[in-house]
């Protein structure tokens, strides 16, 4: 999900900045649990039963997941009331070395379910820039769940609150089988929901006609194996909806069909196995991916359609496919150009891009509570227009298509570890506008916006508020990776990035899997790095704390004495570079590793110092106070009115740099 700032906020920020200065698919065969029975309970005639979609072909390759789960789902959109009537059959693996009785799933709907709810407590029922309007409330309603054979668990169902205790929020429930599932045993259970659609608010709801069903079904948990992301012991990972939480989900294969109204078109996560059947009332498409960790769609009667072939070197041929509100038909081309230079340089620079689909949702107006955010194969943009401020419409696009790779693939722990997706997504979102853009973002300017740093390696409900966590989990981990490639150099940081999702795609790594990736292809120690600014919550903060200078004597010549105090009040950066400039014009540099609270350099000279700053050229990424980094020892009064059209110029150059 790409964080989004006002130009309210980038104003903000200068005054701030001035103080401180799969092509191919695999099926798994198994028959549909509800073939016997109407999948949906509906007026007039029953609807056929939904069968399993064919393979497309007869040998296919090895999976890209373990395919911890299948999900087979039929779900049925009432536009007038807003509002999703579902069926669902989950087959999950047990990956573990021990039996489990208990299976665990997300109810995300139930987020929005009331004032009450954990997500709604913490978020205030704000997020980014958008607001939940006080009469459209959503909640999920679990109207049954059964075995395979028909056992009825309903009466087992439980909502659990492990982080807070809140016993009005029901995102996440507990349901307890009739026979534990065995070390790599599996078992089915069916579900039927139903979804009341809020109005679009933090990702899912409705918009007019315009629908966006994300976490829209009954997600199981992940079960953690022994010693993934350092656990001490396997176990269910278990965490309700936060205000600042995304998602974190097993990987497997989703077999989904989805009726709207026959005027309604539908863009969905993975691919269509036939054409949409129309009725002349309803119409119903089917969809199936694989190797994926979350199934989302969005449907309106006003799409229009782009559809657009797409490879490269490194993307053997993807259909890029673009559903605009018809107030955005005349940026389409602004959309796809931005998709495929994404596509074309993260699986260059990361790996290739294994999925034959990729499709951009633009909300209408009024729908940006869907926008800016990731599926697999799926991402939404915002609304824009032809007067829209530089290239806030490409790097939305840019943003949420990377998130393919750290969050689609990778599939980082997002409840607790959100840095090792929006970190790298928003780093990874930097270098493709500088490169193919043009757009070069001001990391002084962004790094003095870090007044509360938090740890990046902690639950996303544990930072202080939503622009803390925003402030660490986008930002601060953006400069904190490119303060490696500052010491590293780009090409070498590009190639750890390679490796990291080379090695880890699929498989859930943890940040100590991305610094054991670091410390294998630098052949450096990383630890007191990670300890100060992943583990702990430091900047950098230098300053130039005191300049005495004094005559004296030396050789029978005035020379003067000048004595530079210099601090240390922040995490300390190795070779931190000062320059000492004369009054005669001329500079001395000087590098300090530092480690120490404090140095005092005393340096000799015929002319006394005029002024010292720390980091001259601005190379200290982490460095979060400027302003003390520079001490002039006096001002000249007819410097002063040069100083303030200084200031003026400073604001206009930062306002043309500032870019999200």
């Amino acid at each position: 999900m790409i964080k989004r700032l006002s130009k309210r906020s980038t104003l903000w920020l200068v005054l701030l900045a001035l103080l401180a200065a799969t092509i191919t698919v695999q099926f798994a065969g198994r028959p549909w649990p509800y073939a016997a029975s109407t999948v949906l309970n509906e007026p007039g005639p029953a609807p056929q039963p939904l069968e399993p979609p064919s393979p497309t072909v007869k040998d296919t390759p090895k999976p890209l997941s373990n395919r911890i789960v299948e999900y087979h789902i039929a779900v049925q959109l009432d536009a007038e009331q807003k509002s999703l009537t579902g069926a669902q059959a989950l087959t999950w693996k047990n990956p573990g070395t021990q039996p489990v009785s208990e299976l665990y799933f997300h109810l995300y709907p139930n987020a929005f379910q009331s004032k009450k709810s954990t997500f709604l407590r913490e978020s205030g029922g704000k997020l980014r820039q958008d607001e939940m309007k006080n009469d459209s409330y959503g909640a999920m309603t679990i109207e049954s769940i059964a075995t395979e054979d028909g056992t009825d668990l309903t009466p087992s169902m439980q909502f659990v609150q492990p982080d807070d205790g809140n016993k009005q929020d029901q995102t996440l429930m507990k349901i307890r089988l009739p026979q534990p599932v065995n070390p790599g045993g599996e078992t089915t259970v069916k579900f039927r929901f139903s979804v009341k659609l809020p109005y679009v608010f933090a990702r899912m709801g409705y918009a007019g006609d315009f629908v966006m069903a994300g976490q829209w079904f009954p997600k199981i948990a992940v079960y953690e194996k022994k010693g993934m992301r350092g656990r001490a012991e396997e176990g269910w990972n278990l965490h309700q909806y936060h205000g600042n939480s995304e998602f974190y989900a097993d990987f497997g294969m989703y077999n989904v069909r989805i009726q709207v109204p026959t005027n309604y078109t539908v863009a969905a996560t993975g691919f269509p196995t036939k054409p949409a059947a129309d009725d002349g009332t309803k119409k119903t498409y089917q969809f199936y991916a694989d190797d994926v960790h979350d199934f989302a769609w969005a449907a309106s009667p006003n799409f229009i359609y782009v559809e657009e072939p797409f490879s490269t070197p490194h993307v053997p041929g993807v259909k890029i496919k673009l559903y605009l509100d018809p107030a955005h038909e005349s940026l389409k081309d602004r959309y796809l150009y931005a998709a495929k230079r994404a596509l074309a340089k993260y699986s260059e620079w990361f790996g290739t891009y294994p999925y034959s689909t990729l499709s951009i949702v633009i909300p209408p107006p009024g729908g940006n509570g869907a926008g800016g955010m990731e599926y697999p194969t799926l991402v939404t943009g915002w609304e824009a227009s032809d007067s829209t401020d530089g290239f806030e419409l490409e790097r939305v696009i840019v943003h949420e298509i990377g998130h393919q790779y750290w969050y689609g693939m990778v599939a980082s722990n997002e409840f607790e570890e959100a840095w090792l997706d929006e970190g790298f997504t928003s780093y990874a979102e930097d270098l493709l506008m500088a490169s193919e853009f043009g757009q070069k973002t001001n990391l002084p300017l962004e790094s003095s916006y870090i007044t509360s740093p938090e740890p990046l390696r902690q639950a996303s409900w544990l930072y202080g508020g939503h622009s803390r966590y925003a402030d660490n989990v986008y930002t601060r981990a953006k400069l904190v990776l490119t303060g490696i490639e500052k010491q590293i150099g780009q090409k070498q940081m590009l190639r750890v990035l390679k490796t990291y999702f080379e090695r880890w795609k699929f498989k859930h790594p943890g940040t100590s899997d991305f610094q054991a990736v670091l410390e294998s292809v630098t052949k450096t120690s990383w630890s007191e790095y990670f300890d100060q600014f992943v583990n702990g919550g430091s900047m950098t903060d230098y300053a130039v704390e005191h300049i005495q200078t004094r005559k004296i004597k030396q050789d029978d010549k005035t020379v003067y004495e000048n004595a530079v105090l210099i601090k240390k009040y922040g995490g300390h950066y190795m070779d931190v570079p000062i320059r000492f400039h004369f009054t005669d014009g001329s500079d001395v540099d000087k590098s300090w590793d530092g480690r120490d609270p404090q140095v005092l350099y005393t340096l000799t000279s015929e002319s006394p110092i005029e002024w010292v700053a720390i980091d001259p050229r601005q190379t200290m990424i982490l460095e979060t106070k400027r302003i003390n980094n520079f001490m002039q020892v006096s001002v000249d009064s007819k410097w002063k009115v040069r100083w303030n059209i200084g200031i003026v110029k400073l604001i206009e150059t930062l306002l043309n740099g500032v870019a999200w």
